[in-house]
């Protein structure tokens, strides 16, 4: 029996692309579905991405549900200069077999939260905007979700897109204040975390070795997805930061944080987008969020995702 049931939302995005290729490929996890949103591209191309990357793994069984076309308050912020005209670029894409079912992304998780049979776990790895709105237009789910994972925020490393705000957070922060003052437990996989757990330098070369196709399209999104993200930090590797996140659920053993309340600034002149973390309980709010600071052994981290990933065919 899987440990937990999840639903994963997602605008992909190389990091995506291992994330829910790392999911479909870990007996841990029994993914219900897909939901898709505006973030890295535009909707109608990371909903055509996660098709291709559930088809790439031999699971087209798996539902793909779009979802919003835009953050809740604000207009899209789509980044070609960092994932490619695709978000998926590296690899030569086979078209996807077919779309994406019927039924808005939002309906669908509502509907499966509230009639599965456990608890569902949602893990977030672009901006937050379904989620939002599903706990705003069905708040009786709250209570049959066991925990909400997203990567997202920064604290003590700061922004990667401004100097206070990550991507997934500045996009949609009306969306990520509404998820952490739900009331759900969660986990944020921040910027402090993914970048403790940076990948083997040339770890392409590692994946490419397997030979496989699910393989030469993991190296052929790592070397790209590499490409950009080392040129603008000065680093020899980059961390899979959606994939961290989904390594942070499979293995906690690996990864350290700290129970506290954490915020999101929605209107400042400089800081609109940041994560506000009371690391040191100054606030007097309520424990709110698990957030994750460090990774223990990176190595291990990619040594397990390597091993899970080549497990995987083509297909299906």
């Amino acid at each position: 029996m899987p440990l937990h049931h999840v639903i994963i939302d997602t605008d992909p995005g190389q990091d995506d692309a291992f994330a829910i290729l790392l999911a479909l490929a870990s007996p841990e996890l029994n993914v219900l579905g897909l939901t898709t949103v505006a973030g890295n591209m535009g909707l109608d191309q990371t909903t055509d991405n996660a098709r291709r990357i559930v088809e790439l793994a031999g699971r087209a069984d798996v539902a793909v549900h779009a979802g919003c076309a835009r953050p809740l308050l604000r207009g899209p912020r789509p980044v070609p200069e960092i994932h490619g005209d695709t978000g998926i670029d590296g690899w030569d894409w086979a078209p996807a077999r077919r779309g994406p079912e019927q039924g808005h992304a939002v309906d669908f998780l509502i509907e499966t939260v509230r009639t599965h049979a456990a608890k569902v776990c949602l893990i977030a790895l672009g901006p937050q905007t379904n989620v939002a709105m599903a706990l705003r237009m069905a708040p009786d789910i709250a209570d049959n979700i066991e925990r909400i994972v997203f990567m997202g925020g920064g604290f003590f490393e700061g922004g990667n897109m401004t100097p206070a705000a990550e991507y997934n957070v500045l996009v949609d922060p009306e969306a990520a204040r509404i998820v952490l003052r739900s009331g759900v437990p969660i986990t944020a996989v921040p910027l402090d975390c993914t970048h403790a757990t940076p990948a083997p330098v040339n770890w392409s070369s590692s994946l490419a070795a397997h030979g496989s196709e699910v393989m030469r399209a993991c190296a052929g999104m790592m070397a790209f997805f590499e490409r950009y993200g080392n040129a603008k930090h000065g680093t020899a590797s980059r961390p899979l930061h959606d994939a961290v996140a989904v390594s942070a659920l499979l293995w906690p053993e690996l990864f350290t944080g700290r129970l506290c309340p954490v915020d999101v600034e929605c209107a400042g002149e400089l800081t609109s987008g940041m994560t506000v973390v009371d690391w040191l309980r100054q606030t007097g709010k309520p424990d709110n969020c698990l957030w994750l600071r460090g990774c223990s052994n990176p190595d291990e981290v990619y040594r397990r995702m390597e091993e899970r990933l080549a497990k995987l065919g083509s297909g299906g």
